[in-house]
């Protein structure tokens, strides 16, 4: 197998295309949290005088150290944090919760093996693993 076939193998593998993916939406989703924080949070929590740091600098040896657009920076940076960290952590992780206590509450349908130790169907009377006779069991009702 040449170089380039292994090359085309490799892009072809799930994982390479899940994170081109995961790129490309993360780029468009950074885009959408921009434009919200900027043009709905921004206006709405009005930094006090409406301040804008970024033409604050300092000059050392004819060099400027704009530490104004610093700052714009990092309050940019805590109101995206801020607004991900309601808009979409905690809904997701109030989700999954729901989701666990949810499925905790169904009854079990897999068993493991008590010879192999994989997980089959609860209703098996043999692993399709090990392919061992397993002892009747009764699904939960």
């Amino acid at each position: 197998m040449g170089a380039l076939d292994e090359f085309k193998a490799f892009l072809k593998q799930g994982n390479v295309v899940a994170l081109a993916v995961a790129f490309v939406l993360g780029l468009a989703f950074s885009a959408v949290v921009t434009s919200f924080v900027n043009n709905i949070v921004n206006p709405i929590i009005g930094i006090p005088g409406h301040a804008d740091f970024s033409t604050y600098q300092v000059v050392v040896n004819g060099s400027a150290i704009r530490y104004g657009a610093f700052l714009n920076s990092i309050i940019a940076f805590i109101i995206v944090a801020l607004v991900i960290f309601f808009a979409v952590v905690r809904p997701i992780a109030r989700m999954e919760a729901w989701q666990k206590t949810r499925s905790a509450s169904l009854p079990p349908t897999t068993k493991d093996c008590p010879y192999c130790l994989s997980t089959i169907p609860i209703k098996a009377s043999r692993c399709g693993h090990c392919t061992s006779q397993l002892p009747p069991t009764t699904a939960p009702a």
